[in-house]
């Protein structure tokens, strides 16, 4: 199996898991509604600062893909996007323009595309603080996402089998690059204990990347033959859970959320349970393949839009006030909150 063709699975098997309704547990969060909204749409301010960086808009397209001549496709058209909508963007892991210069153009023509863009590199935590300056000096990146994927690899029949490495790369990397960094799961969210290790390593960008997005056991799975992994489809913390768990750390770390957002509702409930910005890869990958390029401009356009509806409905003119608004947790949450020590009353 190449490295070619394992990106191109990839994406294939992404898009054929896309499913129209999330499943990361926005649907156990609920805000109160109140009658009364003294303020209007044109009022709201939809800026967010993560860590040094300023968005207008508090999502970005996140890490999906490159390494073959077809994601080269898709990465030029995300980028392409990217730029008419002013949004950050990230690539996949850039390992396989590290090993093989042929495919480097599939990641670099992101930053041509967009040449003034907000552009992040990503790379695998088994990587080391030379590979992390080569993958930044690759895209010109304004910082490095370093991924963490140990249940992906276990299951990817190439993957890797030793993992012991990996905090000693991070803080390295984390002190020596001259780039901001992020570290981010790829999909089984982030616990108490990750997310401390991280801060403890240094590391002031979080993305917790919870389950209910792109489920990278059972793209793994599917490529072995026999799926014989298929018990652990539902491994890890969704993405509301993992907000939850990192919740206790709310002054320590700027937090991602990402990994199952569908729509305007479940980045204003990510962003009310504490993330600082909101990641999406298989919604607009999906939007990009089916609708294409103009579609998925007016979409969002149009989200940036809802956004700020709905935060009128919230009385919030700036999303730092988003912590004044009641909501409930289901049973469920409640549950988790109580069995993990995280105080609600706090949220």
């Amino acid at each position: 199996m190449t490295q070619w063709n394992r990106k191109d699975q990839h994406v294939h098997l992404a898009e054929m898991q896309y499913q129209s309704v999330g499943q990361a547990g926005f649907n156990d969060v609920r805000f109160v509604h109140q009658s009364f909204s003294d303020m209007a749409v044109n009022d709201v301010d939809l800026t967010t600062q993560l860590g040094p960086f300023h968005l207008t808009v508090p999502f970005f397209i996140n890490a999906m893909t490159g390494g073959s001549a077809k994601t080269s496709i898709i990465n030029k058209n995300l980028a392409l996007i990217a730029k008419e909508t002013n949004l950050a963007m990230a690539v996949g892991s850039v390992s396989a323009a590290l090993k093989d210069e042929a495919v480097a153009d599939s990641f670099k023509v992101v930053r041509e595309v967009n040449p003034d863009g907000l552009i992040f590199a990503n790379l695998g935590a088994h990587h080391g603080i030379d590979n992390a300056k080569r993958a930044v000096d690759l895209l010109q990146a304004d910082a490095l996402q370093i991924h963490l994927n140990i249940p992906q690899e276990i299951v990817m029949p190439e993957g890797d089998r030793d993992f012991s490495s990996w905090q000693r790369n991070i803080e390295q990397i984390v002190t020596e690059l001259d780039v901001p960094v992020i570290v981010k799961e790829v999909g089984f969210g982030m616990s108490q204990k990750t997310i401390n290790q991280l801060i403890n390593l240094g590391v002031t960008m979080i993305d917790i990347s919870g389950r209910g997005g792109t489920n990278f056991i059972q793209i793994e799975n599917e490529r072995r033959e026999n799926k014989e992994y298929s018990y652990l489809y539902d491994w890890g913390q969704s993405t509301t859970e993992s907000l939850l768990e990192a919740s206790l750390f709310a002054n320590q770390a700027a937090f991602i959320a990402s990994g199952g957002i569908k729509n305007p509702l479940d980045i204003i409930k990510s962003l009310r349970l504490g993330a600082s910005a909101v990641g999406l890869s298989g919604e607009f990958l999906h939007r990009s393949l089916s609708q294409g390029n103009e579609a998925t401009i007016q979409v969002i356009n149009a989200w940036k839009q809802e956004l700020k509806g709905i935060l009128t409905l919230l009385e919030v003119n700036q999303l730092r006030e988003l912590k004044k608004t009641e909501i409930v947790l289901s049973p469920n949450l409640m549950n988790w909150c109580q069995q993990r020590n995280i105080q609600t009353g706090l949220l």
